[in-house]
């Protein structure tokens, strides 16, 4: 075989490894889309799993779980935080858009949990409920290859950092199979935690790193 047709070989198989994967993650996505286990435990009322994204997205976006807008809009970060997640994006040099037309969009668990019963925000989701939703992301993993995972929130840092302060954890990253994990405070406009300076000047460390990826792998 001519090294021509080795190339042309070797795009053939590549192209049809990727429509492959594309098939998959829509098969996934159904499944969660139709996924009940969590209400049938009891663990909230009425199951609304949602998700979103492509196969040859190259970074993957995890939260906490999805809110009541984004359940409404059937799209995560569609709420105020969503709005900061993509400023942020911007500032390490992504356009206006990119996060929800070119990242694929997931989170620990896949409805929304409610309002915290003694108030302050949404209800955390429980180590069970985590468990039972721990299998889709899962095979996000295997199926989407993300180049980028960005950890939102305390939740979706500490699922993969263990527990620890947010400033000796934002401003680094993990490198794991071939992916690196970076951890970015939560978006919120109630936060606190990005009142102070120095953590300001740790999330543009973070953001940094992030457009020195964007570079480097074309992201």
């Amino acid at each position: 075989m001519s090294e021509s047709n080795q190339l042309e070989s070797t795009l053939d198989m590549t192209a049809q490894a990727q429509e492959q994967r594309e098939v998959e993650v829509n098969v996934l996505q159904e499944q969660i889309r139709t996924c009940r286990l969590c209400q049938q435990h009891g663990y909230i009322p009425v199951a609304h799993p949602i998700v979103s994204g492509r196969a040859s997205d190259r970074i993957l976006v995890i939260g906490q779980a999805p809110g009541h807008r984004s359940i409404a809009k059937d799209r995560n970060f569609s709420g105020p935080g969503g709005s900061i997640l993509q400023k942020w994006l911007e500032r390490a040099g992504f356009p206006s858009g990119y996060l929800h037309e070119h990242t694929y969009l997931s989170s620990l668990t896949r409805c929304d949990p409610g309002r915290n019963p003694r108030g302050g925000g949404d209800r955390r989701p429980s180590p069970a409920e985590m468990a039972l939703c721990r299998p889709y992301l899962d095979a996000e993993f295997r199926l989407v290859q993300p180049k980028v995972v960005l950890l939102v929130g305390t939740m979706a840092i500490e699922a993969f950092f263990g527990k620890g302060k947010l400033e000796d954890i934002i401003g680094t990253y993990l490198e794991r199979d071939d992916m690196f994990f970076l951890p970015l405070p939560h978006p919120s406009g109630i936060s606190r935690w990005l009142n102070d300076s120095m953590h300001q000047d740790l999330l543009s460390v973070a953001l940094n790193q992030l457009a020195e990826w964007r570079t480097l792998y074309n992201l």
